[in-house]
């Protein structure tokens, strides 16, 4: 399994917790568009966002770095508007967008500000900004062996540019002048196999060493045993631009 695979097959494991989809889901109700309203998804992977934004009657444009993502998205949803491009250079004019949102993005960018900005150049006054992610530095697994753990999630957390990221949208938010800005914090609780894609992930982060190699066994017979645990904690943050 390449790389690309494995991350996609991590990244639809987490897609389908209810919690998550809970999450995407009152990010779209947050969105507050008309039928018609553009809206762009930055970084929007392989596309689930932007197909859930269709079916509500939007105009999502996608955008996203990874041509391999955009090859998957334009696969699994095809007729859709989904372009490569940069998260800090979108292919939208000054105020085009009633809606802009990003999932899982601003974590992997170096200036997280940066992509803010942008959000508010192509949103038009009045327009919706939300932000979905997870803080890095603040997942937790139950494990016989804490320090392999904390050295695992650790090593995960520092593959991130900006891995607090999330917990600083809302000042994110304010700095570049947008107001009603609000917060949510929803947690995804993995209690079963589903949340195995996410800790094989990590490890495979963390470098395979026999350590790490037993780490993800006892995690595996955690759940065999239904005593696995990991619980990811989602910030989900809204805002006007104004105008």
């Amino acid at each position: 399994m390449s790389t690309t695979e494995r991350f996609l097959a991590a990244m639809d494991s987490f897609e389908r917790h209810p919690a998550v989809t809970h999450a995407r889901l009152r990010s779209h109700d947050l969105l507050a568009l008309e039928p018609g309203d553009t809206v762009v998804d930055a970084g929007c992977g392989a596309g689930t966002a932007v197909a859930e934004l269709a079916a509500r009657g939007a105009r999502p444009v996608g955008v996203d770095l990874s041509e391999e993502f955009v090859a998957e998205a334009r696969r699994r949803h095809p007729g859709l508007d989904v372009r490569a491009g940069d998260a800090l250079r979108l292919p939208l004019a000054d105020g085009a967008a009633r809606g802009y949102r990003a999932e899982k993005l601003l974590h992997g960018l170096p200036d997280p500000a940066a992509a803010v900005a942008e959000a508010a150049r192509v949103l038009a006054p009045g327009g919706r900004v939300v932000l979905l992610g997870q803080d890095w530095e603040l997942i937790a697994l139950d494990s016989d062996d804490p320090g392999t753990t904390a050295e695992v999630l650790a090593r995960q957390a520092a593959t991130a540019p900006s891995p607090r990221a999330a917990r600083g949208y809302r000042g994110l938010l304010l700095d570049q002048g947008f107001t009603n800005v609000e917060v949510e914090v929803h947690t995804a609780v993995f209690t079963g196999a589903a949340g195995l894609p996410v800790v094989e992930s990590a490890a495979v982060l963390a470098g395979g060493s026999d350590r790490v190699r037993r780490w993800v066994e006892e995690q595996r017979r955690r759940v065999e045993r239904d005593r696995f645990l990991l619980a990811v904690p989602l910030f989900l943050a809204s805002a006007t631009r104004p105008g």
